[in-house]
C-alpha cells in the first residue's frame, strides 16, 4: 500500500477514525482528523498552536468555543445532498462538538500565530462554483479561501460526477516561486456515492522520484506532500473530496504540468 494513502480505523475513545499529524505525514503544516460520533457523543479539545476548521461532513452538531456558542449546525445527511457547514477556531481556544445526530466531522488544522475570532461558515453562505468543461466538470464548495480571514488554512470540497476528472489538468504547488507558485501541503479526504466505488489518484513529480497511483475507496485519505495530483472518477462512481491545504503563505498559486500545457485549467 502506498505510504500516501491513509485508511480509516475503528473509532477510538474520541470517535477518531483517521488521524494525520505533521509527524506522521513527514511534513510541517497540516493536521487532519475525521471523527465518527454517535448522537449525544461529545468531543472536547483544548486549544493549541493550531487554528482549526471544524467541517460537518454529514449530520448535525451543537458547536461552541470558549468565546461563542454557535448552536446546532449541519444541513445534510449525505455529502452528495447539499452544502457543508463549518466553524473556524483560532489557536489556543477550547472547543466542544456535541453530535445531535450521527456525525461525520473533519478536524482541519495548521499552525497559526494568532488567527481570528471564531466564526461559523453556514451552508447558506457557500456558493457552489462549477469548474471545468466536458469530462473535466466538477462542483466546488469553498469554505476557507485565499481571501477568507484564516491565517494559514485553505479548506474546500469538490463533487466530481462519475466519468469525470478533477484536480486536472495536473498541477502542483510545492516550490515557492514569487508570484507564480506557493508551497502548500494538501490532504484529500474521499467519499464515494457508490457502495464499493472508488477513484484513482496519481501523485507524481516531473522527475518521477515520486510516482504513486492509488485506488482510493470511500473514507480514505490521500496525502500530497509534493507533485501533481489528479483524480479520476470511474463512470457511475460520483466522487466527493475534502481538501485541506496549508503552507508558509496562505495563497493558492500553482504550476501546471508542461505535458498538459495545451489544456486550460478552469
Amino acid at each position: 500500500m502506498s505510504k500516501l494513502l491513509v485508511k480509516p480505523h475503528t473509532p477510538d475513545a474520541e470517535g477518531i477514525v483517521t488521524r494525520i499529524t505533521p509527524q506522521s505525514a513527514g511534513w510541517q503544516y497540516i493536521g487532519f482528523e475525521v471523527a465518527h460520533l454517535q448522537a449525544g457523543q461529545t468531543l472536547i479539545r483544548d486549544g493549541n498552536d493550531n487554528e482549526i476548521c471544524l467541517v460537518i461532513i454529514t449530520g448535525k452538531a451543537d458547536i461552541s468555543t470558549t468565546e461563542k456558542d454557535f448552536g446546532v449546525l449541519g444541513e445534510r445527511m449525505s455529502v452528495f445532498d447539499g452544502k457543508p457547514s463549518a466553524v473556524y477556531v483560532p489557536p489556543h481556544m477550547k472547543w466542544t462538538v456535541k453530535a445531535t445526530t450521527y456525525l461525520e466531522l473533519a478536524i482541519c488544522q495548521a499552525p497559526a500565530k494568532k488567527g481570528v475570532a471564531p466564526y461559523a461558515i453556514k451552508a447558506d453562505d457557500i456558493e457552489t462554483v462549477k469548474r471545468g468543461s466536458g469530462t473535466n466538470v466538477r462542483y466546488v464548495n469553498n469554505m476557507l479561501t485565499d481571501t477568507d480571514p484564516s491565517e494559514t488554512l485553505l479548506v474546500v470540497e469538490v463533487i466530481t460526477p462519475g466519468g469525470n476528472w478533477s484536480s486536472y489538468p495536473p498541477h502542483k504547488h510545492d516550490t515557492p516561486i514569487e508570484g507564480k507558485e506557493t508551497y502548500l501541503e494538501e490532504t484529500y479526504y474521499h467519499r464515494n456515492k457508490r457502495k464499493g466505488g472508488y477513484v484513482f489518484q496519481r501523485v507524481y513529480t516531473d522527475d518521477r522520484s515520486l510516482d504513486e497511483t492509488m485506488s482510493v475507496y470511500d473514507g480514505e485519505t490521500v496525502m500530497v506532500p509534493k507533485g501533481y495530483h489528479p483524480v479520476g472518477a470511474p463512470h457511475g462512481c460520483d466522487s466527493y473530496y475534502l481538501n485541506v491545504m496549508a503552507g508558509p503563505t496562505k495563497q493558492w498559486k500553482f504550476s501546471q504540468s508542461p505535458d498538459f500545457a495545451d489544456i486550460a485549467f478552469q
